[in-house]
């Protein structure tokens, strides 16, 4: 009997630390399965999932291919289809079902950090795929509005649409306008999704949020981490939260979260703290 396997998707791939957090999962579980990394972008992506025999459980979806996961699915969440861009595909007796769980990434990174809902909208920075992850959490999480920050306003329509499928109020404010001390202190949250160099010189303004998800976490530490002396969710609080909901698909069991934490933490020399 052919072994169950799984596998991330992307390009490029190797850094990918889905393994280190799957394969600990399948260990704690006792699951004899299988998990590589494979090289492909969203052109290939298609004609591979296509290619797939029934062995094949499930695939985490990294860039760029979360789109075209989407698209090729015979299957999707009302979330996904929001979101427009799927990080998993399981398999189901009709296909392929697509889900986004970066969207529980988000949501359990800040609630793991204490995040507490308070007046205010959200923050997010950057209007590319993660943050519209962030605008269905944010809805997830109860907060009625958000504020998406972007250097070009006409490059956030990928995050209006997503907005308009989730119901959610939002605002898009130009970056070289933008009062950041103010919008911060008066924000319930904050999601950077833009790249570090881009926080430079307005990490102390945008530390003044009540809480901070910095999706960047390489090279550490960001200028938001430094500003905050390190309270805050990150990009590794992220990744873990977002496979629990993946194993638990795949396998149809609850997530070992604690061997997989402690898996991350040893991957990257537990130089961050993963709360659960």
């Amino acid at each position: 009997m052919e072994r169950t396997r799984a596998a991330v998707l992307g390009s490029p791939v190797a850094h990918s630390l889905s393994p280190v957090l799957h394969s600990a999962a399948y260990a704690a579980l006792g699951l004899d399965w299988t998990y590589d990394r494979v090289e492909c972008d969203e052109r290939r992506l298609p004609g591979l999932v296509g290619s797939l025999g029934p062995e094949w459980a499930g695939l985490s979806v990294t860039m760029p291919g979360k789109r075209a996961a989407l698209a090729v699915a015979d299957s999707a969440t009302d979330r996904a289809r929001a979101v427009g861009a799927a990080n998993t595909l399981v398999r189901v007796d009709s296909g392929w079902r697509a889900d986004c769980t970066d969207i529980d990434g988000v949501t359990g990174a800040l609630r793991a950090n204490g995040f507490a809902p308070g007046p205010g909208d959200a923050v997010v920075l950057g209007a590319g795929g993660t943050a519209c992850a962030a605008l269905a959490a944010v809805v997830e999480l109860g907060i009625p509005g958000a504020v998406v920050v972007v250097r070009e306003p006409a490059r956030a329509g990928d995050a209006v649409v997503c907005a308009e499928r989730l119901g959610l109020a939002l605002r898009v404010l130009r970056w070289s306008e933008t009062d950041f001390d103010a919008l911060a202190e008066s924000a319930s949250v904050l999601v950077n999704t833009a790249p570090a160099g881009a926080t430079e010189g307005l990490a102390s303004s945008l530390a003044r949020a009540p809480h901070v998800l910095d999706v960047i976490y390489h090279p550490w530490p960001t200028p938001l981490a430094e500003a905050r002396d390190g309270v805050l969710a990150t990009g590794l609080d992220m990744l873990l939260h977002q496979a629990f909901g993946q194993v638990e698909q795949f396998t149809g069991r609850e997530a070992p979260r604690r061997e997989m934490r402690d898996a991350l933490c040893s991957a990257t020399g537990g130089v961050l703290p993963l709360p659960l």
